[in-house]
């Protein structure tokens, strides 16, 4: 029998067995190397030994700009971005009990999106452009408010909720291109860039705005663990075993909205990340969400970085975004989801 690692306090209960344990680690180890090779790889292709020594190093060596200015963000951003868009999905997909769901498929990042262009479009000569965050998160959460709400029929119930949130994406997705096609030239590129999903120029900056919104919704999540669990066996079985199904649905809509919309936020609407990376994670750990969660965690946040790290080498001197290699990747894996539903 497997040996089970019980972490239990007075809020949450888990429980991973070994072979969940020795998968983490070795997700954990991947990770690592994957960032290691990033920061290495670039127009100036730097020995991983000699990464490995800058970042160990107190004082700064020859490469301490290229690293720890220029890289390094670089990689700390990508890495909570998918990691954070993994966990959404995840969410959603419990919530919804459907294999097909993720934030832009129903409707998070299309709002987003929409609140950015119009930002860019109309804001930006008289506001400052350190608010586009908080206008992304505004649009994403606005958005998810009127799906909800729209969706309320004496409850919410989880195929109301995807349907409704699909004819959103695409009402949303004409009033975005509606303002890009009436912006000027230069607001249009950025908006299509935007819209796409990119990482460049990411800065400390972006990692300690964007680092407190998953250290206070992840732990959170994985403290409704086992309501999650729950969840997923239907609401009559819900209910019976005295769980609120509509208030436990809202809190766990709103973390997944706000770990989509801080994402899309500092990244731009990197599509597809919610819905591979859960799916990979279920092949590879137990179903259980205290288990499914740090693995979706890892898995999306090196989707994101491997696929900047391509966007920003495989092209030189071109950058091109890290959205274009994602929806390379998870376009054919979505057909791959509803044929299999299908069968």
């Amino acid at each position: 029998m497997d040996k089970l690692l019980t972490l239990r306090t007075s809020v949450v209960s888990i429980q991973l067995n070994s072979v969940t344990l020795k998968m983490l680690g070795t997700l954990l180890i991947g990770t690592l190397a994957i960032a290691l090779m990033s920061l290495s790889a670039g127009s100036q292709w730097l020995n991983p030994i000699e990464v490995v020594k800058e970042l160990l190093l107190s004082e700064p060596g020859q490469h301490a700009f290229v690293i720890e200015t220029l890289r390094l963000p670089r990689v700390v951003t990508g890495f909570l971005v998918g990691g954070a868009l993994a966990v959404s999905g995840l969410i959603l997909q419990s919530l919804v009990r459907n294999p097909l769901a993720s934030p832009d498929i129903i409707g998070i990042t299309s709002g987003a999106s929409a609140a950015a262009v119009f930002f860019l479009s109309y804001l930006a000569e008289t506001v400052s452009a350190l608010w586009l965050p908080f206008a992304a998160i505004l649009g994403a959460a606005l958005t998810s408010l009127i799906i909800y709400l729209l969706a309320w029929r004496q409850g919410v119930t989880p195929l109301r909720l995807i349907l409704i949130g699909i004819g959103l994406v695409a009402g949303l997705g004409a009033m975005t291109t509606f303002m890009i096609v009436l912006s000027p030239i230069a607001t249009s590129m950025m908006a299509y860039v935007w819209l796409t999903g990119s990482i460049y120029g990411s800065d400390w900056q972006d990692v300690t705005a964007l680092l407190p919104w998953l250290l206070v919704l992840l732990p959170l999540s994985l403290m409704l663990s086992r309501t999650i669990n729950v969840q997923e066996l239907g609401d009559p079985v819900t209910v019976g075993l005295g769980v609120q199904v509509q208030r436990t649905r809202f809190v766990l809509l709103a973390i997944s909205v706000a770990l989509a919309g801080s994402a899309v936020a500092y990244a731009g609407a990197i599509g597809f990340v919610g819905l591979i990376a859960p799916h990979i994670a279920r092949q590879l750990v137990p179903r259980s969400f205290g288990s499914l969660a740090p693995a979706s965690l890892l898995i999306g946040g090196c989707l994101v970085v491997v696929a900047d790290t391509i966007g920003r080498t495989a092209f030189l001197p071109l950058d091109v975004p890290a959205g274009v290699f994602v929806s390379a990747v998870g376009a054919p894996f979505f057909i791959y989801l509803l044929y299999r539903q299908h069968r």
